[in-house]
C-alpha cells in the first residue's frame, strides 16, 4: 500500500459556523452532540475487457479538510502497474490515476480513511465576517461546459431572486425554487448529467442529485452568490431516521451522492441540498410524500443550511481532465472512470467495467 496524502490534525472553524451539538439539537434537526466519525471507504476497480494498455482513474477523498470533513488518509495498491496521485487544489480534486501493460489484470484498490461530522450554519446569527480570498470565490462564479450562467440559466436566476435585497434572501429564494419546480426522476442512469442550461430550456426539470444541486449551483452564480457542487458517496445510514438518505448497506457502490455548498458574506460556505428534499419525497417509505408532508417539511427545513454527515466528500471539480486520457473532458468526477486502446469504457456498464466500493466504520470508542 502506497499513502497518498495524511493530513494534519488542526483544525479551524469558519466563522459564522456552529457546532453539531448547537444547532443539530433542535427539535426535527440532528442528533444532538458534535462528535467526530471516522469511516473507511475502498474501491475495487476490475477492468474485465482489457486491450493493449489500460487506464483507471478513482476519485480520492477531498485534499484539503473541510469544517465537515478531514481526510487522514488515501492510499492504493495496483499489483503490476503504475499509480499516482494528481491534484488539483483549488477544486480540493485529488485523482489516483493507474496504469497497466497490455497483458497485465487491471485491478486498482483505493482506500480513503476520513473523519465526518455533522455540520450546520446558524444563519440567523451574525459571527462576524467570513473570509475568502478573491480567487476563491471567482473561481466558484465562472461558467463551465454544463453550469452556464447566461442565457436562460441567467434569466430564471433573476426572475427567482428579483426583489430579495440579501445574499441569504437570494440563496434561499433559488432553494425554494428547485423544491417546488423540480423532481426526482427515478429513470435517470447514475446522479444525472448536470446539464442545466438543457433542462431549463426544455422545461424537463427532472434527474437526480447531480442535475437538481447542478441547478442550485448554477442559479447561484449566475445571481452573482458563489457556489459549487461536493461530489461524494453516502457511507453510512441516517442517524435522524431518513431511509432514503443513508447507505443500505456496507456496500455502497450505488451510493453516490452530490451535494451543493454556497457562499454567503457574513456567513462563508453554507451547505444545501435540495435535491435530497426532492429525494425524501419520492423514496422515503411509503414513498411519494407530498409536500406538507411533516418528515419532508423537516428535511426541507434543515437541508437548506445544514448538512448530515454520513456521507465522505471528493471533490468540488468541474471540467475534469483525466491525467493521461485520449478520452473527452468530464462534466464532474464522482465514478470511478477506466480506458483501454479501444476508448473511455462506461462507468455504469457492469459488463466491461466492474468496481466495488465498501464503508466501514472505525471510530473509537
Amino acid at each position: 500500500m502506497i499513502e497518498l496524502l495524511m493530513h494534519r490534525r488542526g483544525f479551524l472553524q469558519t466563522a459564522g459556523c456552529v457546532s453539531a451539538g448547537a444547532l443539530f439539537s433542535k427539535p426535527g434537526l440532528f442528533a444532538a452532540g458534535e462528535r467526530w466519525r471516522t469511516f473507511e471507504v475502498t474501491t475495487r476497480v476490475e477492468v474485465l475487457k482489457p486491450s493493449g494498455a489500460t487506464r483507471i482513474w478513482v476519485p480520492a477523498a477531498l485534499i484539503h479538510e473541510t469544517p465537515y470533513q478531514r481526510t487522514l488518509a488515501n492510499t492504493f495498491q495496483c499489483d503490476g502497474g503504475t499509480a499516482k496521485t494528481v491534484k488539483t487544489e483549488a477544486e480540493n480534486l485529488g485523482i489516483v490515476a493507474a496504469e497497466f501493460p497490455a497483458g497485465v489484470r487491471p485491478v486498482l484498490t483505493v482506500n480513503s480513511r476520513v473523519a465526518t461530522r455533522n455540520w450546520g450554519v446558524a444563519l440567523g446569527e451574525r459571527a462576524g465576517t467570513a473570509k475568502a480570498s478573491a480567487s476563491e470565490l471567482k473561481n466558484y462564479l465562472r461558467a463551465t461546459k454544463l453550469i452556464p450562467t447566461d442565457g436562460v440559466v441567467k434569466e430564471t436566476a433573476m426572475e427567482i431572486t428579483g426583489g430579495q435585497k440579501t445574499d441569504v434572501d437570494k440563496a434561499r429564494a433559488i432553494y425554494e425554487w428547485i423544491v417546488e419546480h423540480t423532481y426526482r426522476n427515478p429513470k435517470t442512469r447514475g446522479c444525472g448529467l448536470g446539464n442545466i442550461r438543457f433542462m431549463l430550456e426544455s422545461k424537463d426539470l427532472g434527474g437526480k442529485c447531480a442535475d437538481l444541486n447542478a441547478l442550485y449551483v448554477g442559479l447561484a452564480r449566475s445571481a452573482g452568490l458563489p457556489a459549487r457542487d461536493v461530489y461524494g458517496i453516502r457511507v453510512a445510514r441516517s442517524e435522524l431516521g431518513y431511509k432514503s438518505l443513508g447507505a443500505s448497506s456496507e456496500v455502497i457502490s450505488k451510493a453516490q451522492h452530490c451535494r451543493a455548498e454556497v457562499y454567503l458574506t457574513e456567513y462563508g460556505w453554507v451547505p444545501v441540498d435540495p435535491a435530497d428534499v426532492r429525494k425524501v419525497m419520492l423514496e422515503e417509505p411509503p414513498g411519494n410524500r407530498p409536500a406538507d408532508d411533516e418528515m419532508v417539511k423537516k428535511a426541507r427545513a434543515r437541508l437548506f443550511g445544514s448538512w448530515e454527515m454520513n456521507w465522505m466528500a471528493y471533490n468540488f471539480a468541474h471540467d475534469v481532465v483525466l491525467p493521461g486520457s485520449s478520452g473527452s473532458t468530464l462534466g464532474f468526477l464522482m465514478y470511478p472512470q477506466a480506458e483501454t486502446q479501444e476508448g473511455r469504457l462506461d462507468s455504469l456498464d457492469p459488463d466491461s467495467f466492474r468496481y466495488e466500493i465498501t464503508t466501514r466504520e472505525i471510530t473509537a470508542g
